[in-house]
């Protein structure tokens, strides 16, 4: 940055060997500490989305350097390299591509003489990228909604063309003063100014005051020099804007700090040439310096704030809190990360207040319609959704979730058409899919439940719920070798899902595959050690000896009982093991009288067998 900073202040200038000469070295250094440190850079440097707005810098500024570099082997400057020129068009087109104020470099070749050719050059590789460009993008811009860009679907042509100004004073003020930083503007953030008696028309005349001003000083100036820099400021201020400046083609946002990350250069170049001319003009410079030292100090400190707040979600979300009150997407996001830690009552606040704010949010009320669901609250959930989806036929989503409160309430034809409607809009769905076999298997239609089911694990093989439900479905109606297919089929895809092998070892029990069943649940109990369930029907893998079964499951039982946990604790963690160790001859025949003796030298207790083993309280325990 120093030496873009060198060129643009201290003017293209070589030695007789060809080296360029740094003629302002102290204010090039200044502008670049300023445009280190600028805080409204936070955004592109923390955000994901920000790279390309580096990247696009980045060759935006090494193709400024090249066309510079065309001058280099030349001492006169009659002459220049068009190689050089070609390849500052190239990295031109390689920032165009990264976003779309890359563009905008191509005016850099106002710099020298020679002006006719360059132009040319450059004006025909422009055409040619913004061709390019244009294919990339499908031949038509992209479709953005009202809450995305208020101003622009207003229907006042005074209207659109006041905010668009006031605008562009927000992001003059942001250069200025970038203590109101926030992730998002849009959705009802600055409201749309409808009146001339707004009194924030004052931000739009001090704007174009200023703006007015700078043009004039840099139009009819006698010092050359000052007309020099306060174009090249103003130029690369404005002309990088342009494209966010909604004049060409409507944007997707209202105010966004990543597009005036190229603008903030335009902005140190002004302002360090302001500092020049005051240092030449006060008499106490030292002041002046101390004032410099303390902007830049202010501006590393909101730099690090800003970053930190940048780390976290919630951090983020919750700092727009106080810049944004009015953007309902805002509060959306901060319901989001709270319902995502588990804290719906904190989110239903938040998702209320978004709707509030923004009667039409159809994603704070399919999310709001989520959580009242989970709580068993369906008349107010069935509402939320079916006005989501009046409001946007089309959200599959919603319409999903609005048959899963319809399948709660009991009604089975709506919800069917609720889940029809959802896969209409979305082909594939596979959660939904799932959704409409559970609906299936409840009206016991098993071979639409099936086929759904099956559909979801096409979509995503990976779908854990669809597969065990097929098991389980196959076991339940006794087609044990369906079962077991559909089961080894999904182990296969997902070899590490223990409810699948849960539900496959249940299977292979019933078919009397011993050996395969206990391994099964070994495993399923290994890779999730706190499921009761599987504790529970590992006795199944000694069905031909029911003594050991029951006496497992009863001391299972008693202990559970006593401590009310639903883990193994020490003494029941011993007996497993002491079962599980027994070879299989000795299950077949042990004597629950010895086997009683056995357990008891193992645990430090004892149970007396009564009768036969057909329940867990036939099993006398005693301490």
């Amino acid at each position: 940055m120093v030496d873009v900073f060198s060129i643009l202040l201290g003017g293209l200038q070589f030695t007789n060997k060809g080296r360029r000469l740094n003629l302002a070295p102290k204010t090039s250094l200044l502008a670049a500490l300023l445009f280190a440190v600028h805080p409204v850079h936070t955004e592109c440097v923390a955000g994901i989305v920000g790279r390309a707005d580096l990247l696009c810098a980045l060759f935006f500024l090494l193709s400024f350097l090249g066309y510079c570099k065309a001058f280099r082997e030349n001492k006169e400057g009659h002459n220049f390299s068009v190689f050089w020129v070609l390849v500052s068009v190239l990295l031109g087109a390689i920032a165009m591509l990264c976003k779309e104020q890359g563009i905008t470099i191509l005016n850099a070749g106002l710099l020298r003489k020679g002006l006719l050719f360059r132009i040319t050059l450059l004006m025909s590789g422009g055409a040619t990228i913004l061709y390019i460009r244009w294919r990339i993008m499908g031949t038509g811009p992209p479709a953005f909604t009202e809450v995305d860009n208020p101003a622009s679907f207003a229907d006042s042509l005074f209207v659109r063309a006041i905010n668009y100004n006031y605008y562009y004073s927000l992001n003059a003020w942001l250069l200025l003063c970038p203590w109101w930083l926030c992730f998002d503007w849009s959705m009802g953030c600055i409201p749309l100014i409808k009146s001339v008696s707004d009194w924030r028309i004052i931000a739009l005349a001090a704007l174009w005051f200023c703006l007015i001003g700078l043009i004039c000083q840099a139009l009819c100036s006698e010092d050359s020099y000052k007309r020099r820099i306060l174009t090249l400021g103003l130029g690369f201020l404005i002309i990088p804007f342009l494209p966010a400046s909604n004049l060409f083609f409507r944007v997707g946002f209202v105010v966004a700090e990543r597009v005036i990350y190229l603008p903030s250069i335009g902005y140190c170049i002004l302002f360090t040439y302001g500092f020049s001319l005051l240092s030449k003009q006060a008499k106490k410079k030292k002041i002046l310096a101390v004032a410099v030292l303390g902007i830049l100090l202010m501006n590393i400190m909101r730099c690090a704030l800003r970053s930190s707040q940048w780390r976290s979600e919630e951090q983020l979300f919750r700092s727009a809190l106080s810049v944004c009150p009015l953007n309902a997407k805002v509060h959306y996001n901060v319901g989001k990360n709270l319902a995502d830690k588990g804290n719906q009552s904190a989110a239903i606040k938040y998702y209320r207040e978004a709707v509030r704010l923004n009667p039409k949010y159809v994603h704070a009320m399919n999310n709001l319609g989520n959580i009242l669901k989970e709580r068993n609250e369906l008349q107010e959930a069935e509402e939320l959704l079916s006005l989501a989806v009046q409001i946007q036929p089309d959200f599959a989503a919603a319409w999903m979730n609005l048959g899963i409160v319809q399948n709660s309430l009991r009604r089975f034809e709506e919800a069917e058409q609720s889940y029809w409607t959802a896969i209409k809009h979305r082909k594939k769905y596979p959660d939904c899919y799932y959704n409409l076999g559970r609906l299936y298997a409840d009206l016991n239609r098993h071979i639409d439940a099936l086929n759904a089911w099956r559909n979801a694990t096409v979509l995503k093989p990976e779908h854990s719920l669809a597969w065990n439900n097929m098991i389980i479905l196959l076991d339940n109606t006794g087609n044990l070798a369906q079962a077991e297919a559909v089961g080894r089929e999904a182990l296969e895809l997902i070899p590490n899902d223990h409810s699948l092998m849960f539900s496959l070892a249940n299977v292979l029990g019933k078919s009397q595959k011993y050996k395969e069943s206990e391994a099964l649940f070994l495993k399923a109990i290994k890779a999730n050690p706190n499921a009761a369930s599987y504790h529970g029907n590992l006795g199944k893998r000694l069905s031909n000896s029911p003594q050991l079964y029951c006496l497992f499951a009863s001391w299972s039982w008693w202990f559970k009982r006593k401590s009310n946990l639903l883990s193994f604790l020490p003494a029941e963690q011993m007996l497993f093991d002491f079962l599980v160790k027994l070879p299989a001859s000795e299950e077949q025949g042990t004597n629950p009288e010895k086997l009683s003796h056995d357990v008891t030298d193992q645990v430090g207790c004892r149970i007396q067998p009564r009768g036969s083993c057909t329940s867990v309280g036939l099993f006398m325990l005693c301490l």
